[in-house]
């Protein structure tokens, strides 16, 4: 494809395609890596101590399954509404709006997430200026990047992301550095014992190692967006193939190796809940300036985070208004190609975050993070269940002429499905969770609802318009 492509405007409605192969590697590493990583990995371990690692795995895999599904789907068919329009297609279009819209309230939530977290962050420095400022602050400079053009969204994230594999990488090979030769901030005898240590493995039991599921399916939560992309993709056949393939390198360099580094240095139970991890071990270590350099790190992991969600919700939105599913002012497009109405929206919705960090900063994190849990895997049990649909109504020549088709079809599927779902049940079990699981059915109860009020009618009357 020539760099033309990337002032040609999307013939589904005004979106440019303007987003490179490097781009789209660079947005599907920085969904993984945000704040699930850099801050509630802290309340995993405080669950689950260093069994937290096996559950990363686990869930890592059921996720892979996942974005090979929503892959093999990408390849075939990219357009603009993605696994929404999917759903819409193979499962019908109550599917299909529930899915669009949870989406979108996912994106919501995750980024209310984040700004929380962006304000803790910055309370590393300024200790005595209220979080809801910070939060205010990072609300806005997002939505202004997300108001210019999608190139200049791709390089923003590519840099943003750039940042964090750096410091991943560096605080890695420091870490193993410290294991093996200690610099007199760490006994070289214990080496990776931590990990074995103080109750061993599965130090809080069986039933703290179960209840981290929360919390590490949250720290997935966004790698979804890989196929909001395929809209805007000069090549979705190449560049979603090789974002997907790279999911497992990430979930094993990224999660696994980086926390492992971190509870082999530092006793897990030392990890505390109310900061990044990250920069935790460099404090307990007494190295102040590189704890500094990790803030900055994380700071910038936070508004990668938001930038991505709300990059993904507004071009949920714009699909789901072109199919009928959303108000038809969401369809609005500036000249760069951008669907401004969306992020209006989506900057007039992150202002709850700021809201609610003024009104209960000490809980909002673990609320918003249960919440986003729920949203995250009904879209992910959705795009499974279209995915499967789909396939089940592929002839042999269909099938045959995959281009990305899904591994360990149809058991590896199955799989995702029975786990995602008892994930779900883990979310009515735990008290601490109780409250979002009910909050997420009455969601999608109001959804249902007004599809049938509202959207269903508004759909029929245009289908017999139309005839």
């Amino acid at each position: 494809m020539n760099t033309d492509a990337e002032t040609l405007t999307d013939k589904t409605g005004g979106l440019q395609r303007g987003l490179t192969a490097r781009h789209i590697r660079f947005i599907a590493l920085g969904s993984a890596i945000g704040t699930g990583l850099f801050y509630g990995s802290a309340e995993a371990i405080k669950r689950a101590g260093p069994s937290v690692l096996l559950a990363y795995l686990i869930g890592g895999v059921a996720v892979y399954l996942v974005l090979r599904a929503l892959g093999e789907m990408a390849v075939r068919n990219p357009v603009s509404g993605s696994f929404s329009e999917y759903a819409n297609k193979h499962l019908g279009p109550l599917a299909g709006f529930m899915t669009g819209w949870t989406y979108a309230f996912e994106m919501v939530i995750v980024c209310l997430a984040d700004v929380t977290a962006f304000g803790i962050y910055m309370q590393f420095w300024f200790e005595d200026v209220p979080r809801w400022i910070w939060a205010l602050a990072a609300v806005f400079f997002i939505g202004a990047i997300n108001l210019l053009s999608v190139k200049v969204f791709g390089e923003m994230e590519f840099w943003f992301t750039l940042v964090k594999i750096t410091a991943i990488v560096a605080m890695i090979v420091g870490g193993i550095a410290i294991i093996v030769f200690g610099f007199g901030v760490h006994d070289t005898d214990v080496g990776v014992t931590n990990l074995f240590s103080d109750g061993g493995f599965f130090a809080t039991g069986l039933g703290g190692f179960v209840a981290c599921f929360a919390i590490v399916m949250f720290a997935f939560g966004g790698t979804e967006i890989i196929g909001i992309t395929a809209g805007e993709a000069e090549d979705p056949a190449t560049t979603i193939r090789k974002a997907v393939n790279t999911v497992p390198v990430r979930i094993m360099v990224f999660y696994i190796c980086t926390l492992a580094v971190i509870m082999a240095i530092i006793p897990w139970q030392s990890i505390n809940s109310g900061n990044s991890p990250f920069v935790q071990i460099f404090e307990n270590l007494g190295l102040g300036i590189a704890a500094t350099i990790l803030n900055i790190v994380v700071i910038t992991a936070a508004l990668s985070a938001i930038n991505s969600d709300v990059f993904g919700a507004g071009r949920m939105m714009f699909g789901m208004a072109q199919s009928g599913h959303a108000p038809q002012v969401m369809k609005k497009v500036s000249r760069n190609g951008v669907p401004w109405m969306t992020v209006v929206i989506m900057t007039i919705a992150l202002l709850v975050g700021v809201l609610l960090n003024y009104l209960i900063p000490d809980k909002v994190f673990v609320v918003i993070a249960s919440l986003a849990t729920f949203a995250t895997i009904f879209v992910w049990i959705m795009i499974l269940l279209s995915q499967f649909r789909s396939r089940r109504q592929m002839s042999a020549d269909d099938t045959a002429a995959l281009k990305f088709p899904v591994p360990l079809w149809p058991y590896g599927q199955l799989f995702a499905i029975a786990f995602l779902a008892f994930v779900v049940v883990l979310l009515g079990v735990i008290s601490d969770t109780r409250g979002a699981l009910a909050v997420g059915a009455g969601w999608l109860v109001l959804l249902a609802g007004a599809y049938y009020l509202w959207v269903k009618p508004a759909l029929n009357a245009t289908d017999r318009s139309d005839a």
